[in-house]
């Protein structure tokens, strides 16, 4: 007997189906309930467990309506898409229900389904081309910084210029040029920086350039406060300056910032470790390259509901980043409309990216082996500080040992494509692995759709 009423599609890749469950299975579950409901509840005048069934459905009929449906439509939704033979990508969302005594229980369920992909063009991909080798002055700019780090600082007697630390009485002043809460020069905060660093107001590195010790300035600063324009004036009086001193480009410097014994050493390491660094940036520019071109090449669809779910994921991700910094939600009056709109491109990105990816993994029959999947966990479980049991234990009970796998094959999708494409170039017949081989990239690399 059919339970799928009808099917209607509402936008892109979903459909809404209208599902009928018979009233002699309403019955016998409402049977049940109230069998149920009659063992545990208590009613003035009635032993535990002696409350007649009609008594015990008139009191609790709203609850007993409640745990009937929600036992009923997972049950049937499973059956109306067997019968209507769906894919669907996320679990339906359960729309208007209709519950009547004696008839059959009636429920809509939209539901977003695996769009279809037709594919094309997995190859001749223009990725960018770059040395990874780093250059002589590269080399020496990053010894540079080494030498910065464990420079002392000392006085300086002369006026400030970039890079220098300086210690500064610093105030906010009123509109009258006082400064603000009534209080007096004498009270001005005392605040030590780094002129020029990224993390100081640019009007700040301005206003006290060339500015010596016991000089003061004035300077203001254009702020949003509350969505709100507001200019803001400060008085700062200098303290002191100092300047690095640098030690001398030698052995010793080596053994102090790298424990080597060679400033030759110490200049081969930075080499080794910029190069590895150039590599690795090169590789993430080029798998960019590849899925974007991937997108570029196949236009879809979108699923609104996973676009709607990534969104979210979004937000989710920002509001704890911010609660991490310290930021109270209720009080950060956040439009957060406004922010769902604003990075709504980029949840589109990342949808467009992983179903592409799983179709085309799916295409190439790409497989992850149950040592590749171990792997995985024995990093993730190094990172954590745990066993590796303890890791794929968590993730069986989280229900995401799956979620792991899908990511490992999109992975090793990407690499597959870079490796094909390179080999093509090369004009030869594959050497080394193809999409559908065991090859991958190193487990501790990001999902290749930026997560």
């Amino acid at each position: 007997m059919s339970v799928v009423n009808s099917i209607e599609t509402v936008g892109p890749w979903r459909k809404r189906l209208e599902i009928e469950i018979p009233a002699p299975e309403v019955d016998a579950e409402t049977s049940l309930v109230v069998r149920e409901y009659g063992r545990k509840v208590r009613l003035p005048g009635f032993r535990k467990g002696k409350v007649p069934a009609s008594l015990v459905q008139q009191r609790f009929r709203s609850e007993i309506e409640h745990e009937v449906v929600d036992r009923l439509i997972p049950r049937f939704w499973k059956e109306a898409q067997e019968e209507s033979e769906l894919d669907p990508i996320l679990p339906p969302s359960v729309g208007s229900v209709e519950l009547q005594e004696g008839k059959p229980l009636i429920f809509e369920a939209t539901v977003d389904l695996r769009p279809e992909i037709e594919l094309s063009d997995l190859s001749d991909f223009d990725l960018p081309e770059e040395d990874s080798e780093p250059s002589a002055e590269e080399v020496e700019e990053a010894l540079g910084r080494l030498q910065s780090q464990v420079a002392d600082w000392v006085d300086a007697d002369r006026p400030i210029v970039r890079g220098d630390r300086v210690t500064l009485e610093l105030d906010e002043l009123d509109e009258d040029g006082t400064p603000k809460d009534g209080g007096s020069e004498d009270d001005a905060k005392e605040v030590t920086l780094e002129v020029g660093d990224e993390r100081v107001w640019g009007e700040l590195t301005l206003a006290v350039t060339g500015l010596g010790v016991g000089q003061e300035t004035d300077f203001r600063r254009q702020e949003s406060i509350d969505g709100e324009e507001t200019l803001r004036s400060f008085h700062a009086k200098v303290v002191a300056v100092q300047e690095r001193d640098l030690p001398p480009l030698d052995d010793e410097l080596a053994k102090k910032v790298g424990d080597i014994e060679t400033i030759a050493a110490l200049r081969e390491q930075i080499a080794e470790r910029l190069q590895q660094e150039k590599a690795q940036g090169l590789a993430a520019r080029r798998e960019q390259a590849v899925l974007e071109q991937l997108r570029e090449r196949h236009p879809l669809e979108l699923p609104l509901g996973l676009v709607e779910e990534e969104t979210q994921e979004l937000i989710h991700e920002y509001a704890q980043n911010l609660a991490r910094q310290g930021v109270d939600l209720e009080k950060a009056e956040i439009d957060w409309e406004a922010l769902s709109r604003e990075v709504q491109p980029e949840a589109e990105r990342r949808v467009h990216v992983r179903l592409l990816l799983d179709a085309i993994s799916e295409d190439k029959a790409v497989v992850i082996e149950p040592n590749e999947l171990e792997e995985r966990i024995a990093v993730l479980a190094r990172a954590q500080g745990k066993k590796p049991a303890q890791v794929r234990r968590a993730m069986v009970q989280g229900g995401r040992l799956q979620a792991l796998e899908i990511q490992l094959k999109r992975e090793k999708t990407i690499a597959g494509l870079l490796c094909q494409d390179a080999e093509e170039k090369a004009g030869g017949e594959p050497e080394g692995q193809s999409v559908n081989e065991s090859d991958e990239p190193d487990p501790g690399e990001p999902d290749p759709d930026g997560e």
